[in-house]
């Protein structure tokens, strides 16, 4: 890695492939995730080029660039999902899930399937009331994508639940579970409807 290029170094966090520090780079905070693995270089240049197809829909933290067995990308300055969820109001709350449910249906409809979304502790940050997904190194090309239905079934774990209903939300999961499976015959119909059903929880 060109230390050079950067200033302001600190460690942000590690994972079991990689190590992401925060810096300065031409007087812009940004992420470099540094990747640790024999093959680094693919999987840098891997997560590059789905991070570049998700920008182009508004998905995903802005590419700077990658280079060798390391990846530039915005920072992304706000809380984990889990987090902010503790923190909002009802209404705040179903809008943002409907936020975050098209963001999922938009990498549907791209054929991509990021993994990690039943559990995306880690994986969905709040900036600015936007909902913003980060890491896509363990994403691949599928006829049969299922991020809708991954956090669809975040949001139905008792964790989740529990914290939505201390806010008067109540999504009905046998409903819910029903119309997923309607979503994999059709995504533009029950998306709409999936969306409708939560909006009115």
């Amino acid at each position: 890695m060109k230390i050079k290029a950067f200033k302001s170094i600190e460690f942000l966090a590690k994972g079991k492939r990689s190590e992401v520090y925060k810096a300065l780079y031409k007087n812009q905070k940004v992420a470099i995730k540094l990747f640790k693995t024999q093959d680094s270089k693919k999987r840098a240049k891997k997560e590059a080029n789905f991070i570049l197809i998700l920008n182009k829909e508004n998905i995903g933290p802005k590419l700077i660039f990658q280079e060798n067995n390391y990846i530039v990308y915005k920072l992304i300055e706000g809380p984990r999902f889990i987090d902010w969820l503790n923190q909002s109001d009802k209404k705040s709350t179903l809008k943002m899930i409907s936020k975050i449910l098209d963001v999922c249906y938009k990498i549907d409809k791209l054929g991509i399937n990021k993994l990690e979304l039943h559990n995306p502790k880690k994986h969905i940050l709040i900036e600015n009331n936007k909902p913003i997904l980060i890491d896509f190194e363990r994403c691949y090309f599928t006829d049969n994508p299922k991020n809708l239905t991954q956090f669809c079934q975040y949001l139905i774990s008792k964790k989740v639940q529990d914290i939505l209903k201390s806010k008067k939300i109540k999504i009905k999961r046998s409903i819910l579970i029903n119309l997923l499976k309607k979503y994999k015959a059709n995504k533009n119909t029950n998306f709409k409807i999936i969306l409708k059903h939560i909006e009115s929880s």
